[in-house]
């Protein structure tokens, strides 16, 4: 197969009024329009997404299940384990944008992603195979910590776990941006579907991990692990079959640069270095800083603009850097306010599959006679609010609101960002208010030192935050991959959605090192901790009392950034 990554394509432009420029096909020729990219494309790239996410939430929503239930982990250090690995997953993806942006293309980065998850999802199953304690072996003195199994057997599951990761940050930034590339912004039809193509991307994966979910965690929880593992295993190989299928429809892009993207930025940071004590010549930037798009707010970062200069700040054959090389390099630079504003909601949205399904455990979660929805199937009711939503948000709110505003998408990325925001300071409250109900109901019923006894508390009264979660998600989850693929240069497009899924990558430490910290301080002198194992006697209300506050402080810090934000021309904003 001729498909190319890093390496320029030698092709022509068809002659055709349906020919689609700057793109070919998977051996190298022209395309056409009417045979290849748009919906026709992104039906295979969006099928082999919701595969990827039914397998990585069918192992990550109830990992905190497995760890303080077979491996024996206290409630504490399992939710740092579990926000430890989801960091570590969100993260990899910057890796992955590098390999493919520079190196191996993303079409070739997601086969070989793909190849790497099927292996640590066989390898994870495996894991859950191997000889250990079993319950009758085994009695734990206390009724809240369970044995562990060997050493060697949670070195072999953490190893599998974190190749999934490995291969889930190869695998994530480039199938989004490569569906995205299937719709030629130069086309009015095309441009137009560009911007619903995000809101039906999350809608499906949602859509598609709802399902899995229920059947998921039920399995897992009532069934057995190796079937739990085993299954998202098998949904990923038939991911890839499927992924392969669509390779004559797909639209790839035409590389005309022989340098890769991250050479490029690297190269201006490193010569606006080395020219940073150097005055610029009056001469040698006024005759270019005009033309370095002043709508994109250059002047903020004035500094990049030495790497345009020879080390002695003269111009003559020394233009280091290119104008667009620089404006490359700020385009990164300018997203990183927003980036950093939205930290706090990523801190809070690490909670869905930690705290909130702990808290699931204690309730009465019976549907009606003999059956019990798994803790972590709760989380679907985030999928569910996201299917009912994003058709109402896309077919009813959009044209009202493009009616009113005129723009294209209705309101603003950032707005949308921003909305999202505060739906989840609001979701901190009610989970804070819920949870201090749910401790008054345990004191009343006397269940205080009962930790594995159901509280007399349905399970509805955790719904609302889960929905506020998920319309949340609607609207800055969604905001923040359209935004961050729309403001980056056409070839760094991968970076971008890496760049987005960074944030939660971080946000994901800063809640394990949050929890860590506050363990560490409310635990002291022999005191029940806010994480404490028997949840009756933690005060996860003061956690999220504490969130809510955080991210107050973070929503005022993304207006004050979103406000003076200057979007790229061009931009579907």
């Amino acid at each position: 197969m001729a498909v190319s990554g890093g390496n320029a394509y030698e092709a022509s432009t068809p002659l055709l009024d349906d020919g689609v420029d700057g793109v070919v096909d998977y051996k190298n020729r022209p395309v056409l329009r009417s045979k290849s990219g748009a919906w026709r494309s992104a039906i295979f790239i969006i099928g082999v997404e919701v595969a990827e996410r039914c397998a990585y939430y069918g192992i990550g929503s109830n990992l905190i299940t497995y760890l303080t239930g077979p491996l024996g982990q206290s409630t504490a250090t399992a939710a740092e384990n579990v926000n430890a690995w989801s960091g570590a997953a969100s993260l990899l993806p910057l890796f992955g944008a590098f390999v493919a942006d520079s190196f191996l293309g993303r079409y070739r980065t997601i086969i070989i992603a793909s190849v790497l998850y099927i292996l640590g999802l066989g390898l994870l199953t495996l894991s859950a195979v191997l000889p250990s304690f079993s319950s009758s072996d085994c009695e734990s003195d206390t009724d809240v910590n369970p044995c562990s199994p060997p050493e060697l057997q949670i070195v072999f599951f953490f190893f599998s776990l974190y190749l999934v990761a490995v291969a889930q940050g190869g695998h994530k930034p480039c199938v989004q941006a490569f569906g995205a590339d299937q719709f030629d912004a130069q086309h009015p039809q095309e441009y137009k579907a560009k911007s619903s193509f995000f809101n039906w991307w999350y809608f499906a994966l949602c859509l598609g991990s709802c399902a899995m979910l229920l059947i998921l965690n039920y399995i897992q929880d009532n069934l057995n692990w190796v079937l739990g593992f085993g299954i998202p295993c098998i949904v990923m190989a038939f991911a890839l079959v499927l992924f392969l299928l669509g390779t004559t429809t797909y639209r790839f892009s035409i590389k005309s640069d022989e340098k890769g993207p991250f050479v490029r930025i690297g190269r201006v940071f490193v010569n606006a270095a080395k020219n940073w004590r150097t005055t610029p010549s009056a001469i040698a930037l006024e005759e270019e800083s005009p033309r370095i798009l002043p709508h994109q707010g250059s002047d903020q970062f004035k500094f990049l603009d030495k790497a345009m200069l020879a080390p002695d700040g003269s111009k003559e054959d020394g233009k280091v850097c290119s104008i667009n090389e620089v404006e490359e390099a700020k385009a990164i630079l300018r997203l990183v306010p927003i980036w950093t504003a939205c930290l706090v909601y990523a801190i809070v949205f690490a909670q869905s599959s930690t705290l909130f399904t702990k808290q699931g455990v204690t309730l009465d979660r019976s549907i009606g006679s003999g059956f019990a929805i798994p803790a972590a199937s709760l989380q679907s009711f985030i999928s569910i609010s996201v299917v009912i939503f994003i058709p109402i948000y896309d077919r009813i709110f959009v044209p009202i609101a493009r009616a009113i505003t005129l723009k294209p998408s209705g309101i603003t990325m950032l707005q949308r960002i921003g909305t999202g925001l505060l739906l989840s300071l609001v979701s901190m409250v009610i989970a804070a208010l819920v949870e201090k109900k749910r401790l008054e109901i345990a004191i009343e019923y006397g269940l205080v030192d009962k930790p594995k006894a159901t509280v007399p508390m349905s399970f509805w009264w955790l719904v609302p935050q889960y929905i506020l979660f998920g319309i949340g998600d609607v609207f800055t989850m969604v905001g923040l991959q359209e935004f961050f693929y729309d403001q980056m240069p056409s070839e760094l497009k991968s970076v971008g959605l890496s760049l987005y899924l960074s944030i939660f990558g971080v946000g994901s430490f800063l809640s394990s090192f949050l929890i860590s910290v506050v363990e560490n301080i409310t635990g002291g002198d022999g005191q029940d901790s806010w994480f404490s194992d028997n949840l009756n006697r933690a005060h996860i209300d003061y956690f999220y009392w504490l969130l809510a506050g955080l991210s107050a402080v973070g929503l005022v810090a993304y207006l004050y950034f979103a406000k003076s934000y200057i979007y790229n021309r061009g931009s579907t904003i």
